[in-house]
């Protein structure tokens, strides 16, 4: 337990007895969860944390830290404590509206700005680094990282950022706000593609789908199960049933030769291959993530 909130705890103190409290609610990467908490209670970043370590907590500071602490153990998310959290070198608000952005989804970003830039050098035509004249599609956007970060690096393409949830897309907005990217990006409730138009549009249609299974809820940990959207966690039983129409929806709204990228589960890859081996889809790759494991699938549309 933390010091009584009547002594005086520095830095140094206050960061060691942290990390022992979560250790012992068994709190996944304790010292990293106690660092960030400690600096969202002080209002500092960390090279003034390792600077300062006999600095003296401000009762409120230290009241603030444990109060943090005291819900962290208790397995509220780290990000929904500060309502932060980092993805492709932005920093996004995010709630209990929308999924956490984690590091393996920015893998979707690497896939279609490669895929895109492959495609425009197989035609032989000028590569469009700026995005000019392409218009993309984020289906479920959540906290709209996708979308926005597709927007930092294709400033002059139009970006669509779908989601069927309200609340999701009011954070969404905020985040293409405060970051600089709402003039660029079309905000739209929709369940999938449902409010846009019947004329194939888009060069690229990106999305990180529900994927995982009912069936699996049981063995999440408890942040996610008990603290993220479960219209955003839960693809079906199974977790792979979202596929099936989502794919079928970007066969209509694809140009011929747009791209499509889509974020898998970890055993979602036997399920989903499949949707794609027909002839209306070309160039299926898969690519892993640092684990090793089949994170993203692509393939182009081959038009009818």
């Amino acid at each position: 337990m933390l010091v009584s909130l009547d002594q005086t705890m520095d830095i140094r103190t206050a960061l060691k007895q942290g990390i022992a409290q979560l250790r012992a609610a068994r709190i996944p990467s304790d010292t990293l969860a106690a660092e960030i908490l400690l600096l969202h209670a002080i209002g500092k970043d960390r090279s003034w944390l390792y600077a300062h370590p006999e600095c003296v907590l401000t009762p409120t500071e230290a009241e603030d830290y444990i109060a943090l602490l005291k819900r962290r153990a208790e397995g509220v998310p780290t990000q929904h404590l500060t309502g932060k959290q980092e993805f492709w070198g932005l920093m996004f608000e995010v709630n209990s509206d929308v999924l956490i952005p984690r590091p393996e989804t920015e893998h979707v970003i690497e896939v279609a700005l490669d895929r895109l830039a492959l495609r425009e050098l197989r035609a032989e035509r000028k590569q469009k680094t700026q995005g000019a004249g392409m218009a993309i599609a984020d289906i479920g956007t959540g906290s709209g990282c996708i979308a926005i970060a597709l927007a930092k690096e294709l400033p002059e393409a139009t970006t669509y950022a779908l989601d069927v949830s309200p609340a999701a897309l009011a954070v969404a907005r905020r985040n293409a706000e405060r970051l600089g990217f709402a003039d660029r990006i079309h905000f739209i409730e929709s369940n999938l593609f449902e409010r846009m138009s019947a004329e194939p549009s888009f060069d690229l249609v990106v999305s990180n789908p529900p994927y995982i299974g009912k069936n699996a809820a049981a063995g999440l940990p408890r942040e996610v199960r008990e603290h993220e959207p479960e219209m955003a966690l839960y693809g079906g039983e199974e977790g792979y049933e979202f596929y099936a129409e989502l794919i079928a929806q970007s066969v209509r709204n694809l140009k011929p030769g747009g791209i499509l990228v889509l974020e898998m589960g970890h055993d979602s890859l036997s399920a989903v291959r499949p949707l794609l081996e027909s002839p209306e889809w070309t160039s299926i790759g898969v690519t892993n993530d640092l684990a090793g494991i089949p994170r993203v699938i692509s393939a182009e549309y081959a038009g009818k």
